[in-house]
């Protein structure tokens, strides 16, 4: 009987996509696995009484109009007076802890804000403590990249120069562990694939984190330092910063929460 031995070589190069589990990054065209280990489930990070708010700063809210907000902002400890979005830009809720925020829409509520702060601060020390699975990939530029689920940790600034993809199914969970800045350029993506979910997606960032004019983000953000976003640019998660939140006629968009 004669063997096709050309047939079979042809197809092994397809055999380590086949068997890998772990988590991988490649760029398109090119074969190269970063990481190969395999990975234990991880579980997501626990935003408490946060999850309740799609916005929620420390230091307040600056905005070009207009914005669309979709999910409720909250503003702590600083007065209302330093939200200045309007209340048409918001679809949901806006909570100040004084009569100081925008009307006609304010809710006065210091205490549930006091608690969804600790609950932030909670959250970025649970994201920030988690063992990573993978470290410093490509040096913390990772445009360009599709990404397994993990904890991915830099001890670099992170630079998103072209569509990133996060491809896993509904149970995949990412955690972006950043020393640094986080950057994502004009018209850059964030983009998922598969089932993937926008609110299992943690971007946890010791810097600042930038989001350039046109850009968009899929996941929680949360930073120690502020957000800024660009023009036009646009989030399905949501912003925690610690402290101050600007944006300009950008679009906001809590993802679900079931």
């Amino acid at each position: 009987m004669k063997v096709n031995i050309t047939s079979g070589l042809r197809a092994l190069p397809l055999l380590p996509l086949l068997l890998l589990s772990g988590p991988y990054a490649y760029a398109a065209g090119q074969s190269e696995l970063h990481t190969t280990s395999s990975v234990p489930r991880i579980a997501p990070v626990d935003l408490g009484t946060a999850r309740h708010f799609v916005i929620l700063t420390e230091s307040g809210i600056t905005d070009v109009p207009g914005s669309a907000i979709t999910g409720n902002v909250g503003v702590s400890p600083i007065t209302g007076a330093a939200d200045h979005l309007t209340c048409a830009e918001v679809t949901g809720e806006v909570y100040s802890v004084d009569a100081a925020g925008p009307a006609p829409c304010n809710i006065i509520d210091p205490t549930d804000l006091t608690a969804a702060v600790d609950d932030m601060h909670t959250a970025y020390t649970d994201a920030a403590g988690r063992a990573p699975t993978t470290t410093n990939l490509d040096g913390g530029n990772i445009g360009g990249l599709t990404l397994r689920p993990g904890v991915y940790n830099w001890t670099t600034d992170v630079k998103i120069a072209s569509d990133l993809k996060l491809r896993g199914g509904m149970k995949g969970v990412w955690i972006f562990q950043i020393a640094g800045n986080l950057n994502v350029d004009n018209a850059v993506k964030v983009v998922v694939r598969r089932s993937a979910l926008s609110r299992h997606i943690f971007w946890q960032v010791a810097g600042e984190a930038t989001l350039g004019t046109g850009s968009h983000v899929e996941g929680i953000v949360l930073s120690k330092n502020k957000v800024t976003m660009g023009t036009d640019a646009s989030v399905k998660g949501r912003l925690y910063a610690q402290t101050a939140l600007t944006l300009q006629m950008n679009t906001i968009t809590a993802p679900p929460t079931y």
